[in-house]
């Protein structure tokens, strides 16, 4: 086996982006702190002063949610995806060694906001942003919606 380099890792996402990762494009076109103000209402998160583990930021895991949705993901195979794909690891934002959400935060956090009755309402605005960057989000894809024909 021949011995790992230093820019190794470098390469290999580097070649990922030149191949048209569509999460580099998401991220491109969808501004995600659009849902911050919402997020954060939502969640109503209480004082951390008193200790516990930190929550993960709720920009970040409401990306999380998005890719469950491109990729029709349950919360276990989206933990194991995350761990495991380096493109979802640099659209999150997440190096090898870093802490990811386990399925059950996932499902926390997706149930705080259905409680909060924000999901729908957030989903819709991601949509709305995607749509007015002239794009469609179809079952793991990021599509051009000027190239997509209307339904007949």
């Amino acid at each position: 086996m021949a011995q790992r380099g230093f820019f190794d890792l470098y390469e290999r996402l580097a070649a990922l982006l030149a191949a048209g990762d569509p999460l580099e494009r998401l991220s491109a076109v969808v501004d995600f702190e659009l849902f911050r103000l919402e997020l954060d209402t939502a969640l109503a998160r209480s004082d951390r002063r008193c200790g516990g583990r930190p929550p993960y930021d709720a920009g970040l895991m409401f990306k999380v949610l998005v890719l469950q949705a491109l990729y029709s993901l349950a919360d276990d195979a989206c933990e194991f995806q995350i761990r495991d794909r380096l493109s979802l690891m640099r659209f999150l934002g997440f190096g090898l060694g870093d802490r990811v959400p386990d399925a059950k935060t996932i499902w926390l956090f997706r149930e705080l906001l259905v409680q909060a009755k924000a999901i729908e309402k957030l989903f819709a605005r991601f949509d709305d942003a995607l749509h007015g960057a002239g794009y469609l989000a179809m079952g793991g894809q990021i599509i051009d919606a000027t190239v997509v024909a209307a339904p007949r």
